[in-house]
């Protein structure tokens, strides 16, 4: 999936909260690709990276794939076309929610 193009419905825009974890705070946009079925049976899951505002929808760049060796899915991080982020850079921006998960980041 790294480098196909892919539309991100976004359901957490930057700057909101999760609908039951009501402390979990936003900093990127996050949501699903309709139509690819991850292994929780559900949308598969993106973060997106790269855009500092809030918004509805996104296309752009499959650039990283976070694996959660202790979930049934992975996600996805997603950037504009042609830009890249470091494992690091990733990590920092995602570490919202993955902190809760034994993870790799697949470049």
């Amino acid at each position: 999936m790294i480098g196909k193009t892919v539309k991100v419905i976004v359901d957490r825009p930057m700057g909101s909260y999760h609908p039951e974890h009501k402390d979990m705070y936003y900093p990127v946009n996050y949501g699903y690709v309709r139509g690819i079925i991850a292994g929780d049976c559900e949308e598969q899951d993106a973060y997106i990276l790269g855009v500092d505002s809030p918004v509805k929808e996104f296309t752009g760049t499959v650039i990283a794939i976070i694996h959660r060796e202790d979930d049934v899915e992975d996600k996805w991080v997603v950037a504009p076309e042609n830009r890249m982020f470091t494992a690091e850079e990733i990590e920092q921006q995602v570490h919202f929610q993955e902190q809760y998960f034994k993870h790799t980041i697949i470049l």
